[in-house]
């Protein structure tokens, strides 16, 4: 069965996952994450999308990206799939393939849900146990978004710069918002989506953006559709 292509509206925030095959190591060195950070600053201006989350674990990605060109996210996640199994085979002297099939991907909608994404992705090396704060782990985004250090990776959304009247307000406000994690229902809800390739947002959103793109983004609800029993002969 051949695979439904991606919707992927121009100026839309999209959440990415991206997972070693197997759950097998993708980054075995500093060099590794230096390399992929580097070819995802070329292909994401190449391609027209702003990133503006993202945390690189051993065995998987994160990103949160608007495009800004038909099918921006879906080339650039493309390119630098095949540059950076190229540069991981050639690099540990294997062969063979690296991700676990297609990334995975799920529109977001931006007033509700947004930011709480930015403390999903940010706080995924605190959740696994390998630093006791999100300004520990040097592969994510928020030493940027929370620290101000420089990055020409990063584009800022306009959530983000509504936080404060300038950059170390913004910061402050931003760190702010990670005094608490991420628990209970919302959590649920962020993963469920990313893995059902859903919308994350409200109904009305869901509803505009099948009505824009003509194809489902609600979870049907459990059981057999409706008209499933046949009349007998």
């Amino acid at each position: 069965m051949s695979r439904l292509p991606r919707v992927c509206p121009i100026g839309f925030p999209q959440h990415v996952i991206q997972r070693g095959n197997n759950r097998q190591i993708c980054f075995g060195s500093e060099q590794d994450f230096y390399a992929y950070i580097g070819w995802l600053k070329t292909f994401s201006s190449k391609f027209g999308v702003a990133v503006h989350a993202w945390v690189l674990m051993t065995n998987h990605v994160h990103l949160l990206c608007t495009p800004f060109k038909e099918n921006g996210i879906s080339l650039m996640m493309q390119a630098l799939g095949r540059v950076y199994v190229r540069y991981f085979n050639r690099s540990y002297r294997r062969s063979g393939t690296l991700w676990e099939g297609r990334y995975k991907s799920c529109l977001v909608e931006e007033e509700q849900y947004f930011l709480h994404l930015h403390r999903y992705i940010e706080l995924n090396p605190v959740r696994a146990c390998m630093v006791k704060d999100p300004s520990d782990y040097a592969w994510s985004s928020y030493q940027i978004n929370a620290l101000g250090k420089t990055s020409d990776l990063c584009t800022h959304h306009p959530l983000y710069l509504a936080l404060g009247r300038n950059d170390n307000e913004r910061q402050a406000s931003y760190r702010e918002m990670f005094t608490y994690h991420l628990e209970g229902e919302l959590l649920d809800e962020i993963r469920k989506t990313i893995h059902s390739g859903m919308a994350l947002g409200n109904d009305r959103f869901k509803g505009e953006l099948e009505m824009l793109t003509g194809r489902r983004l609600n979870s049907l609800p459990p059981g057999r559709k409706l008209g499933w029993r046949k009349s007998k002969t």
